[in-house]
């Protein structure tokens, strides 16, 4: 070894030592870091199963929470139409009471057409009151009083009609040969009066309604129109929900004022298996409501006359003229003279509907549709009857027992 190479050698020695020791340092290092990810690695697991538990329980309390807020709100719903319906009930009892007496009033005073009429308008005012109750009944889970004899179509919208405050807005056009089953005839009038009363105020005033009564094959259609603004699809879409309701329709639900107009059409729609629609346009621009009502639910009966008592209020209703064409004006205060009834006329054969059922059909109207030909001046006599006659019409379709459950119906 010469004396050049021994400085090299130790250096290199030296270098060997200190990557040695570099070396040891860093698998040290090495050695700890892998135990440190080994305990991260521990600790994320623990923490992932704590979320996980966490989630769970989390999960849980939210179920727990919506349940018993669920059952909160129903207890409170049901409390809420416990109540009303109670109220409703008492309030419906004044009605009827009321409404004797206005009929009692109505005979006692029927010979003096200033008091008729004004016993008439107490008489229209007092049937809002009542249509208004009984919506709010239905939705409290209440039931109609039910009819015990059939109705017409055509009495059903007079009906509706009389029901409303602008009543004299609205035209019932078509006639067919149906009558409306007794356990129908209130909840299609009410839901006909809702309809037209949402025609007539969401319509300029002064601009007619129409009711037009249609036979199809499936059963009859009383399609009312109206010249209003029409509906906006987010408006059809909260329409269409309330008048095929999938569950209860919470009272709450209904807005401040509650709109109980589509709410109570839906409900006895379902209830009575007829269906309701207004996602059509009318052709003058506004909203077309639809009332389909089923074979089921129709049959070819004649409504049995009204009782003919003593006094000249008392006048019968089947005295006024008979027509078959759609009246082109709205239904006149003060009808006509009676005319002579049209001939019977012959049934060909018999048609059936699209199941291969027989239809039902008769021999004339059943119900009578007053002629909008101007008449003769009349005495005060002969008014105050025809009032009371009007009157009667459009009662005809609500006349009904007040027992009220399912069991009934």
């Amino acid at each position: 070894m010469t004396f050049a190479q021994g400085p090299l050698l130790w250096a290199l020695v030296v270098v060997a030592l200190v990557a040695v020791g570099a070396v040891m340092r860093a698998r040290k290092t090495n050695i700890g870091l892998r135990r440190q990810n080994a305990e991260l690695h521990q600790q994320r697991d623990m923490l992932q199963r704590q979320r996980d538990e966490l989630h769970v329980a989390h999960t849980g309390l939210t179920h727990q929470y919506s349940a018993e807020l669920a059952d909160v709100r129903k207890d409170a719903e049901e409390e809420t139409k416990a109540v009303l319906k109670a109220a409703v009930r008492t309030l419906q009892g004044l009605a009827d009471e009321q409404q004797v007496v206005i009929e009692n009033a109505q005979k006692k005073y029927g010979d003096d057409p200033g008091m008729l009429a004004d016993l008439m308008a107490i008489d229209h005012a007092n049937s809002q009151f009542g249509r208004r109750a009984q919506g709010i009944a239905v939705l409290c889970g209440g039931w109609l009083g039910r009819r015990e004899t059939v109705a017409s179509v055509f009495d059903v919208a007079r009906s509706a009609q009389g029901r409303i405050r602008q009543f004299d807005r609205v035209r019932v056009n078509g006639q067919v040969n149906f009558s409306v089953v007794s356990k129908a005839v209130e909840p299609v009038a009410v839901v006909l009066a809702e309809l037209l009363a949402n025609a007539t105020n969401y319509s300029a005033p002064g601009t007619p309604v129409e009711i037009n009564i249609q036979a199809v094959p499936t059963g009859v259609c009383l399609i009312v129109d109206d010249a209003g603004l029409g509906m906006g699809q987010e408006e059809k879409d909260r329409a269409a929900a309330l008048l095929a309701p999938q569950a209860a329709i919470s009272v709450s639900s209904l807005g401040i004022p509650p709109q109980f107009g589509f709410a109570v059409s839906g409900v006895l729609a379902a209830r009575y298996g007829f269906r309701v629609s207004v996602d059509s346009v009318s052709p003058y621009g506004g909203v077309r409501a639809v009332v389909l009502l089923p074979d089921e639910l129709l049959t070819g009966d004649v409504p049995s006359p009204p009782p003919v008592a003593v006094g000249h209020y008392d006048a019968d209703v089947a005295a006024l003229p008979r027509r078959q064409a759609p009246a082109p004006s709205p239904t006149p205060l003060f009808p006509p003279a009676a005319q002579p009834a049209p001939a019977p006329q012959p049934i060909g054969p018999a048609a059936t509907t699209a199941g291969g059922l027989p239809k039902r059909r008769r021999k004339s109207p059943v119900s009578v549709v007053p002629s909008a030909e101007p008449g003769p001046v009349r005495s005060n006599e002969e008014t105050a009857s025809r009032l009371g006659a009007f009157q009667r019409g459009t009662r005809s379709g609500r006349d009904m027992t007040t027992t009220e459950g399912p069991e009934f119906q």
